[in-house]
């Protein structure tokens, strides 16, 4: 009889009851072996692991919690600029502007809710009244556009000044950007103050009516930051200030636009290619020269870089043996000891087959305490525990064959993070980088 299957099945079911278990990972069925196997427990990291950084085509931006804008010039991953398209929805149905509402202006407010990079920067926004429809649920990536209309209702200059309040009339609120859109031209204020009574029954009229604005940020050309504005709390919105005509002594009114949680949005990035990027990071992304991963390996958020790793002899790993994985720790560290650009808090690795249909890890589904992805900022390290995902290939349990991918932030869900970070390698030429390397460690029983 052949024993192989037999001792295959040994090694499954044993690794069934060590991943039932939820005690310390790294003591993960010892107590469960004779005292004799344990003999058999090894630990390896000389296991061939390929890691380079590649572009990711788009991610997804509709329905986000922040709206981005601004433009910085990172001195290795070059040129990023942020813009948005959204929907604004009325504050009340069938608002009365009286018979003769004169403008006196039109101004959009932007709550700040985080930055990123330098607020020194001088930056520039322009405004645009969209001409296609933008539809809530409808899906948008980080590449879309659509159209507008050519008249430009705001050509503006400005500081990020994300702490400091704003004095509005007798009011101080808080730090806001605030961006007039009757500078330029009366044509958007007096469009709403005489929309037809039909347009102002509903918001789903209203979208037909007026179908949103496209903020739009002019690239810089060094320093500069990202910013993003919330959009749940209802504070970010376009007033309108007018007064009655018939009566012109009479104080000013105002009528209030919302972007909230129901408007249809959706963010625009650009990385200008990355024609602004370091020789080192165009090597690996535009040259697509993979060997320069084992020097230094980057990451990107906003539909920028991630990294591909593969394990090309995971499966001759022990081969002739029947092999438990007790522990696989995929470990790495931050290259730069600067944080002036803050690395990201945590981040996320997938499993995706040669058609790109991606798909989570086994380990995943055992919580972020266990599978890992969270920076820690004493050591400058990451890591992620993929056991179980180990196991699977040593037991060919996958009927496709996968590569791994590590992103900043998982590209099914539309989330707003513009960090970035560098890598050690997979071999660094520097000293102590056997132990800052980029590095699968395992810990594994040899059953037979």
């Amino acid at each position: 009889m052949n024993k192989l299957p037999v001792s295959l099945l040994i090694g499954t079911l044993l690794l069934f009851i060590l991943f039932s278990c939820k005690k310390d990972p790294y003591e993960i069925g010892f107590d469960l072996l004779p005292p004799t196997d344990t003999l058999n427990v090894r630990t390896t990291d000389t296991i061939t692991v390929e890691a380079f950084s590649v572009i990711v085509d788009s991610v997804r931006t509709d329905k986000v919690s922040s709206l981005l804008l601004g433009s910085m010039l990172d001195p290795v991953f070059g040129k990023t600029t942020g813009s948005f398209y959204t929907q604004l929805e009325l504050s009340s149905e069938e608002p009365d502007f009286g018979d003769q509402p004169v403008l006196d202006s039109l101004v959009l407010m932007l709550f700040y809710n985080n930055y990123y990079g330098d607020t020194l920067t001088r930056q520039h926004v322009r405004v645009y009244e969209l001409s296609d429809d933008l539809v809530y649920d409808s899906v948008h990536y980080s590449n879309d556009r659509l159209n507008v209309y050519p008249v430009l209702l705001a050509d503006q200059d400005f500081y990020v000044k994300p702490t400091d309040s704003v004095k509005v009339g007798d009011e101080t609120l808080a730090a806001h950007l605030r961006i007039n859109l009757s500078k330029q031209t009366s044509y958007l204020g007096n469009k709403i103050l005489y929309a037809p009574a039909s347009a102002l029954t509903s918001n789903s009229e209203f979208v037909k009516f007026f179908k949103g604005l496209y903020v739009e940020s002019t690239p810089v050309n060094n320093g500069g930051s990202l910013f993003s504005f919330s959009v749940t709390n209802a504070t970010s919105k376009l007033v309108v200030y007018f007064h009655d005509g018939a009566t012109p002594t009479k104080d000013s009114l105002n009528y209030e636009l919302t972007i909230n949680d129901g408007c249809g949005r959706f963010l625009h990035y650009d990385h200008n290619r990355y024609l602004d990027a370091s020789q080192d990071l165009k090597r690996q992304i535009l040259n697509h020269d993979s060997a320069q991963g084992r020097s230094k390996l980057f990451l990107q958020g906003l539909g920028g870089v991630r990294i591909k790793v593969k394990f090309p002899f995971m499966k001759n790993f022990g081969k002739g043996k029947v092999i438990a994985v007790n522990d696989a720790l995929l470990m790495f560290k931050n290259y730069e000891t600067d944080t002036t650009l803050a690395p990201p808090y945590s981040l996320t690795l997938l499993r995706q087959d040669s058609v790109g249909t991606i798909g989570h890890l086994p380990d995943e589904y055992e919580g972020t305490g266990y599978f890992g992805g969270t920076y820690n900022a004493t050591s400058r390290t990451y890591f992620f525990r993929i056991t179980q995902y180990m196991q699977k290939i040593l037991l060919n349990s996958y009927s496709k064959s996968y590569d791994l991918y590590m992103y900043v932030t998982n590209p099914r869900y539309n989330q707003v993070t513009p960090n970035r970070i560098i890598l050690d390698g997979t071999n660094p030429a520097i000293p102590g980088s056997n132990t800052s390397r980029f590095q699968l460690k395992v810990t594994y029983t040899i059953l037979n």
